[in-house]
């Protein structure tokens, strides 16, 4: 068999929603009966206990990341592009997406220390592909299957052991969201008595830059719809701006050390604006539009350093989950669905109304 498990009664097929293609909702097929997967060599099998529901499964399903495509997440992809995923490279169809993934390890491969069978861990979304470089990445739930099935396959180095009470659903809610929000405040260095500013503040990412910014000391400044302002608050913000505001005459010129930046869209021009001199802009997505308007004179007249953030330092993560079982940051889910209710759930975190993260729970029998 070349692995061992917790017991001899795994079902020899699981729940599983599958990616087909490219595409609308039309390509999501829920399914009973998707073969289990087996550890290989090195690897762990994770039953799922909760998976988050994030921009990268919707913007890899539509084929949002095509070269080809220029407007908001919102108005869809390129259903037909081969260069529609994280990598720029085709993705091998059916494919189970699932960045967050959060469960506990139930059979381990050669190689694996069986004690690790019964941990309760989450994994990177974001991790170091395999032989590459220092910017060369792996992507759960792209370049490998990911959390919305009742079982998953991962490599061990990369199941992080957590020691929490809180439940998978919160766990769930930290991966990616977290983990992108802690690498930019990482890359871009920031330290205490900065003002960090945060656009799309509401979201899982922006959330959870505002409680990580805050417990380094940051003074923080959010940007969200106004109905969404007394909850970033609460997360730690010392203040909020309306999304719609024009940021140079709402905050000022030259009064920001740091913009962490996951919206992007027309709006863009004002956060250069805003940054001091020798200040840093650092982008971890474009959910308004990845097409924006650069005077490059703002960039080296006030020696601006710009930071694009997908690959993370190898130390972020294992931060991140100390942070969680020293109680330094907290979930925050805005509502759970049933896996068979993915499109329900992924129409609802599109409208942009809720803060924090939808979780999806994968049939537990």
């Amino acid at each position: 068999m070349g692995f061992e498990m917790a017991s001899d009664n795994l079902p020899e097929f699981m729940t599983a929603v599958l990616t087909t293609g490219h595409g609308g909702y039309e390509t999501l097929q829920y399914s009973q009966s998707v073969p289990r997967p087996e550890p290989k060599p090195e690897e762990v099998l994770i039953r799922v206990g909760a998976a988050g529901v994030n921009n990268t499964d919707i913007n890899t399903r539509t084929g949002w990341y095509s070269k080809s495509v220029s407007g908001a997440t919102s108005e869809g992809g390129a259903s037909q592009a081969d260069d529609a995923s994280w990598s720029g490279a085709p993705l091998n169809f059916p494919l189970i997406q699932g960045a967050d993934i959060c469960g506990r390890i139930v059979a381990v491969g050669n190689g694996v220390d069986a004690s690790r069978i019964g941990e309760r861990v989450i994994v990177p979304t974001m991790q170091p592909a395999p032989g590459g470089g220092e910017f060369d990445t792996f992507t759960v739930g792209s370049e490998c299957n990911g959390g919305f099935a009742q079982f998953v396959t991962m490599r061990a180095s990369q199941a992080f052991a957590v020691k929490s009470d809180l439940s998978d659903v919160e766990l769930a809610s930290f991966p990616c969201a977290y983990s992108t929000a802690e690498n930019v405040l990482h890359r871009a260095n920031v330290k205490s008595g900065e003002t960090v500013f945060i656009t799309g503040a509401s979201g899982g990412v922006g959330s959870a830059a505002v409680q990580l910014a805050k417990r380094r000391g940051a003074t923080v400044i959010a940007q969200t719809g106004a109905w969404k302002a007394k909850e970033l608050l609460d997360l730690g913000a010392t203040r909020t701006v309306d999304r719609n505001a024009d940021l140079p005459k709402e905050i000022g010129t030259e009064t920001v050390d740091v913009v962490i930046d996951i919206v992007g869209g027309t709006a863009w021009p004002g956060l250069p604006d805003i940054l001091k001199r020798g200040g840093r802009y650092v982008v971890s997505g474009a959910i308004a539009g990845p097409m924006v308007e650069l005077d490059l004179r703002t960039l080296y007249l006030k020696d601006l350093t710009f930071l694009g953030c997908t690959a993370q330092h190898p130390e972020v993560f294992g931060n991140l989950v100390g942070y969680i079982e020293r109680g330094e940051i907290r979930p925050l889910v805005a509502r759970t669905y049933p896996l068979k209710d993915i499109v329900a759930a992924q129409t609802e975190f599109q409208l942009k109304k809720h803060v924090g993260k939808i979780v999806l729970i994968p049939p537990q029998e």
